[in-house]
């Protein structure tokens, strides 16, 4: 079998049989295969796509490609959360503890930022001396003694998807249904879980830019969920704005914190809940949503949230007391207002943009061995609908150097666009799809 040969036939519109798919990925993780022919075959799966069974083959490639952890030593229903990627998106860091704190068991395999989009595993590698890099014996222990952990891909745990989730990156093959579904589903099948909720954006800071992209990723991921046994239920959610206000690794482990200390809510919380929900109905601990939203709520009036996602820092040998004291994460040297051109209403975001200017401050990365600064990054002020005055602040950038900083600085001012009337405003939450068709 010829890699060039399978590049051709992908390149052509062709469907993939079962062993070109399981040849490619056992070749690419071994090292037999360059990554310029990886990325050829990238690019050609981005413009002629994958069908149903082909995306199934690559995950169960991806998952087969490494360890396959067993959960069956933790008690109950083992459930994992994951989003498809956007900007000021931390519902992990609200959602996990939450769940753990209503006995919930959260086990979740995380991933670094890709393209403009942040990663939960450079958020948490922010706090002081937490090691997300657990053996999966340590990974289990930590799930059973705190309810959650949420740790970094090891070696072992679906090597090509490690190796094809950089290439991808920087090649801009990120958003394809296929390659998607495939690199979430890899890591949620091979992570153990019972059943899985997962995250759909859609909108400017997404990778699926329409609602239509949308509805055919959560599918697709939905169909590969029921295809393995796992329960799999998918919430598609707008990201047309950043979801929460801070953008950068430090930043957003902040604001998590004080949603969980009840300080600050809007649509980050209103988000978080909704996932948080429907992993209490799929782990079997409430009967229905109504039940579920109470117990969370409950649980985050009484503070149980924060004192889960303390725990589970404390056990991957982090600083505990950031959930105290916000403070102890690393701080930038400098913050810098942007300011209105113009008054009106906040009419439309670019939200990737926004994204990509906390990128050139150095939250995320260019290239896939580029280093990140966890405490830069900027503060949104303003949300979509807002009026504002000339002069007014729109945001803050944190900045630890010059560099790239006045291109940073006008991208955040063409990314807000400020008009006569303010723009009609899309639901949060646009839809719910569950493995089986539900």
């Amino acid at each position: 079998m010829l890699m060039q040969e399978i590049i051709l036939k992908k390149r052509n519109g062709q469907v993939l049989a079962t062993e070109e798919i399981n040849f490619f990925v056992s070749g690419y993780t071994s090292g037999a295969i360059p990554d310029y022919q990886a990325s050829a075959l990238l690019m050609a799966i981005w413009f002629s796509q994958m069908d149903e069974r082909e995306t199934a083959d690559l995950t169960r490639a991806i998952t087969d490609s490494g360890e396959i952890i067993d959960l069956s030593a933790i008690e109950g229903v083992k459930i994992d959360k994951h989003s498809t990627g956007g900007v000021a998106d931390t519902t992990t860091l609200i959602t996990a503890p939450l769940v753990a704190a209503c006995g919930g068991q959260v086990a979740k395999i995380s991933g670094r930022g890709l393209g403009h989009t942040g990663g939960t595993v450079d958020k948490l590698e922010s706090i002081p001396g937490l090691n997300m890099a657990l053996t999966m014996n340590d990974f289990v222990r930590v799930v059973s003694d705190c309810g959650v952990a949420i740790v970094s891909q090891s070696p072992n745990l679906v090597p090509a998807d490690k190796r094809l989730y950089a290439l991808r990156d920087v090649t801009g093959t990120v958003d394809n249904v296929a390659l998607i579904s495939s690199s979430i589903m890899s890591k949620k099948l091979a992570s153990g879980a019972d059943a899985i909720v997962l995250d759909v954006k859609y909108g400017s800071g997404a990778f699926m830019q329409s609602l239509e992209e949308a509805r055919k990723l959560a599918a697709m991921m939905a169909a590969i969920g029921e295809r393995a046994g796992k329960p799999t239920t998918v919430l598609i959610t707008d990201m047309n704005q950043p979801l929460g206000r801070a953008v950068g690794n430090a930043l957003e482990v902040e604001e998590a914190i004080r949603v969980l200390r009840g300080e600050t809510g809007g649509d980050l919380l209103t988000v978080a809940l909704a996932l948080a929900a429907e992993m209490l109905v799929a782990a079997r601990l409430a009967e229905d949503l109504n039940e579920a939203e109470a117990r969370l709520q409950a649980a985050l009036d009484a503070g149980g949230g924060l004192r889960r996602l303390q725990c589970m820092i404390e056990l991957l040998g982090g600083d505990p007391r950031i959930g105290d004291d916000p403070s102890l994460l690393p701080r930038a040297a400098e913050t810098v207002p942007i300011r209105a051109a113009a008054t009106g209403y906040v009419s439309c975001i670019d939200t990737a943009g926004i994204g990509h200017a906390a990128q050139l401050l150095g939250a995320g990365r260019a290239t896939k061995d580029d280093a990140i600064d966890p405490a830069v990054g900027l503060k949104m002020q303003v949300r979509l609908g807002d009026s504002v005055e000339e002069g007014e602040e729109l945001g803050r950038l944190f900045i630890n150097r010059r560099e790239n900083f006045e291109r940073a600085a006008d991208m955040v001012r063409e990314c807000v666009a400020v008009a006569d009337q303010p723009p009609p405003m899309s639901p949060l939450i646009h839809d719910r799809i569950r493995s089986g068709g539900g």
